[in-house]
C-alpha cells in the first residue's frame, strides 16, 4: 500500500460511490422537479419510519445530487462522505438489508475519506495549501 499513492485511492473512493448515488438521484427527478414515481417509491417500497414519503423523496433527491458533487470535487469531502455514509446506513437498515456487501463497499470508501481525507486531487487540499 505504501507504494500505491494514497491520493489515487482516495480519488477512486470519492468518484465511484459518488457515481452510484448520482445515478440513484437521477431516477428521482424529472427535469428540475421530483418525478412522480419517487414519492411512490418512498411510500410503497422503502417505507422509511418517522418521515413523510414526500419529504424523504425530496431530501434523497437533493442529497444524492449535492453530496456526490462535493465528493467528486473534493470540497468538504469528509462532510460529504459522512452524509453519504449516513444515507448508506439508512438504506442498509431500512430499505435493502440484503445488499450488505454492496453497502459495505460504499461504507469502506466513505470511511477511508473520513479517516484520511480526500487526497491531493481535491479542492480541500488546494484550499488548505492556500491557507498554510
Amino acid at each position: 500500500m505504501e507504494r500505491f499513492p494514497y491520493s489515487v485511492l482516495a480519488l477512486a473512493a470519492r468518484i465511484f460511490p459518488a457515481a452510484v448515488f448520482w445515478q440513484s438521484g437521477e431516477t428521482k427527478v424529472n427535469g428540475w422537479g421530483l418525478s412522480d414515481s419517487a414519492v411512490d417509491l418512498f411510500r410503497d417500497e422503502y417505507k422509511l419510519p418517522l418521515i413523510d414519503p414526500t419529504v424523504a423523496a425530496y431530501l434523497a433527491a437533493f442529497a444524492e445530487h449535492f453530496f456526490p458533487i462535493l465528493l467528486v470535487l473534493g470540497l468538504a469531502s469528509r462532510f460529504a462522505a459522512l452524509a453519504l455514509l449516513f444515507m448508506t446506513l439508512v438504506i442498509e437498515v431500512f430499505v435493502y438489508p440484503d445488499a450488505w456487501p454492496t453497502h459495505g463497499v460504499w461504507a469502506t470508501c466513505f470511511l477511508v475519506i473520513i479517516a484520511r481525507g480526500p487526497g491531493i486531487f481535491s479542492l480541500d487540499q488546494l484550499i488548505a495549501r492556500h491557507f498554510r
